[in-house]
């Protein structure tokens, strides 16, 4: 296959002078087309702002694509980062999301190169060979937004809590129906590979509608009719939509194609839930169906503003991002690993429901809130 994960350095020197506490590292707390690239930032060897002295570490961050506004936030964080944290990044990623070859080549790339840890979005299943070679290598690496299948392919993952955040989409939406009969389309990501974030999320919501999803590991198992919360349902349809607004466009439009009736609509991120919204609109029934969506980058935190997406579920990649590098540069010179948030199997990033509607009994901010620790 085509490499995917060319490597365009571009190398800037900077000296920290100033020591910060290292409690920045306290883990208690707490689409696309085109080639895609990678690129190195150098900070100085001697002492850094909270990275300690000494040699700088080698780390790579591979993110699924180099375009979605969620991962070029996680790259920037990593990149304004890497000087404070004493770390020598090289960023890499996907031609577009599900492109594991071009993940595979990435992750040779840093054992090459003997960096320390890798950061990665996992594109599938197919990547984990290359993880485990990575790590019998001696690398630390730490999954982000997206846990592997299994979990324990790599050392920990740092993540939204997506099933939480769907479920909290899911409770708004059941609430805005006051009782009225749900048809839902359920707009994911794949219909050809199951990952984690796709299954959790739809997964959620459908719970947070209070719709038994037998088993939380599949989409589309569910029974296609039966009751929700506030009264009956349907499931209209399950559409990939490739997490782009095209393909939101392309599967709310087969969606609708079979079932005009649809008054909600569960996207699994923004620009599907955007291109959902542009479907709904040209066939004149913007007004009739509930969107809701996750990310809450600020492109998305608008779409509330302006009511093109009734509720989203805002999570934090940059703070994925900059941890994730903080735990590696803190094993490196201490041999300290993270650990996971209590009760779950990864440490949890945060998420927060925003909406302009409020719903009684769901917490969330509005858009105007959020709009301020928004990213991209």
């Amino acid at each position: 296959m085509q490499r995917s994960t060319t490597v365009h350095r571009s190398r800037s020197v900077r000296r920290a002078l100033a020591f910060v506490a290292a409690g920045a590292l306290v883990l208690g707390t707490a689409a696309c087309g085109g080639d895609s690239g990678s690129d190195t930032t150098t900070p100085g060897a001697s002492g850094t702002a909270g990275g300690g002295s000494g040699e700088a570490v080698g780390v790579s961050l591979i993110t699924k694509d180099s375009t979605n506004p969620f991962f070029v936030a996680m790259q920037n964080g990593a990149k304004a980062d890497a000087a404070k944290q004493n770390v020598d990044l090289t960023v890499a990623s996907g031609a577009k999301d599900g492109d594991e070859q071009g993940q595979i080549q990435a992750i040779e790339n840093a054992i090459s190169a003997g960096d320390k840890g890798i950061l990665i979005t996992p594109n599938g299943p197919g990547v984990n060979d290359a993880i485990k070679r990575a790590r019998d290598a001696g690398l630390l690496v730490i999954a982000l937004d997206t846990p592997p299948d299994p979990a324990d392919t790599v050392d920990i993952t740092f993540a939204t809590d997506n099933f939480k955040a769907g479920e909290l989409i899911g409770q708004w939406a059941e609430k805005q129906l006051a009782g009225k009969k749900a048809t839902i389309a359920l707009l994911d990501l794949f219909n050809d590979k199951i990952v984690s974030v796709d299954y959790n999320r739809d997964q959620g919501f459908l719970t947070g509608m209070g719709i038994d999803t037998k088993d939380k590991t599949k989409n589309g198992d569910e029974d296609k009719t039966g009751t929700y919360t506030g009264g009956d349902y349907t499931i209209a349809c399950n559409e990939p939509t490739q997490g782009s607004e095209d393909g939101g466009r392309t599967a709310m439009e087969n969606c609708l194609t079979n079932s005009p009736d649809i008054n909600v609509v569960y996207t699994i991120n923004e620009p599907s839930a955007v291109g959902a919204y542009n479907a709904l609109k040209a066939a004149g029934k913007e007004k009739d169906a509930i969107i809701v969506s996750v990310d809450g980058g600020c492109q998305g935190v608008k779409s509330v503003t302006d009511g093109v997406i009734g509720a989203t579920a805002q999570q934090y990649p940059l703070k994925m991002a900059t941890l994730g590098m903080e735990a590696i540069a803190k094993l490196a010179r201490t041999g300290e690993k993270p650990k996971v948030t209590e009760g779950l199997d990864f440490f949890d990033t945060g998420v927060a429901l925003v909406t302009d509607k409020k719903a009684d009994g769901v917490e969330s901010i509005d858009s105007a809130a959020a709009s301020k620790i928004c990213w991209g």
